[in-house]
């Protein structure tokens, strides 16, 4: 399982390439894992259902599932926050995993950048970056260090196509 962090400020575009790579990478054979950090309260049932109900009665994890899909909920209820490894641990084998957010983590990386956001290139400040989907070639980093690949943001399938070939390596 080769792991890929989907770094960038919000705003950037991050989540709406994952949507476009996904059907690209699944023709091309992939089974792709997504883990999405958020900062924010995130609810994924609907206040009132049976597991909601269970979560709001004290369960630790709530496991709701369906012939069409299941979701497993755990309730930190003030602990903190566990790990990318700690939910990396929890998938099932894939061929890839797709990790938005954590864009601190020691894992490889592609920076998602736009020219509208105005903010500065996170790859200068960390050497994790294999790329760069941008709308601009990246400047030149600090002496010594290499500019990752740079793949125009605005051409998913060629994004695709550097993906599949990372993974395959």
């Amino acid at each position: 399982m080769k792991i890929l962090g989907i770094a960038g400020y919000s705003g950037s575009g991050k989540t709406t390439l994952i949507e476009q790579l996904l059907p690209l990478l699944n023709r091309a054979g992939l089974t792709v894992s997504v883990i999405k950090q958020s900062h924010h309260d995130i609810e994924v049932d609907l206040a009132g259902k049976d597991s909601w109900r269970h979560r709001q009665a004290g369960a630790h994890e709530t496991l709701l599932t369906s012939p069409y899909r299941w979701m497993l909920v755990g309730e930190l209820r003030g602990a903190p926050e566990p790990g990318l490894d700690d939910h990396l641990a929890r998938l099932s084998a894939c061929d890839l995993v797709l990790v938005e957010g954590y864009k601190h983590a020691n894992l490889p990386k592609l920076e998602v950048w736009r020219t509208a956001n105005a903010r500065p290139w996170l790859f200068p400040e960390d050497d994790q970056f294999i790329a760069v989907a941008a709308d601009q070639s990246p400047p030149a980093s600090k002496p010594g260090q290499p500019v990752p690949d740079w793949l125009n943001l605005n051409d998913v399938a060629a994004i695709a196509a550097y993906i599949q070939s990372w993974v395959r390596r």
